[in-house]
């Protein structure tokens, strides 16, 4: 599979659903990017990626062992259904509608908030109403 040159435009967006999953498509793409020696400033196996291997209980280096084979989204996207806990689809869809509304603004960690709401204002978005991802879509968009 082609990587994304991540240092020449962003991976996908983590809104961007694939067999029903949220963040999986950015994560695949951060993944062959890395891979491949292409990752610019972007990290596989990230706290935003760990959210879905924590989900599924699967372990991101054998996922990205799968993808160094050259698996294409639908393997990756089957190896994610196949390893780790179990999901049933209706599971996959209500934690797919929890994490597209992680809200680091009012976030337990003190020091993840401070960062967020930074970050927002850097971007010129109202912390209170921005969600993550939101977030991450901006940030990528005025990148490239």
């Amino acid at each position: 599979m082609q990587s994304k040159d991540l240092t020449k435009e962003a991976p996908r967006s983590p809104k961007d659903i694939m067999g029903s999953y949220a963040i999986l498509a950015r994560t695949i793409d951060k993944c062959r990017a890395t891979i491949a020696g292409t990752n610019g400033e972007y990290h596989f196996n990230c706290p935003l990626d760990q959210m879905i291997f924590g989900f599924k209980g699967t372990d991101a280096e054998a996922f990205k062992a799968k993808a160094a084979e050259g698996a294409s989204d639908e393997e990756l996207l089957a190896f994610l259904n196949e390893t780790g806990t179990p999901k049933t689809n209706e599971e996959i869809a209500a934690w797919t509608a929890s994490v597209m509304k992680t809200d680091y603004h009012n976030h337990e960690d003190a020091g993840k908030k401070a960062w967020f709401d930074g970050e927002c204002t850097r971007l010129g978005l109202d912390p209170e109403k921005t969600y993550l991802f939101d977030y991450l879509d901006e940030d990528d968009r005025v990148s490239y």
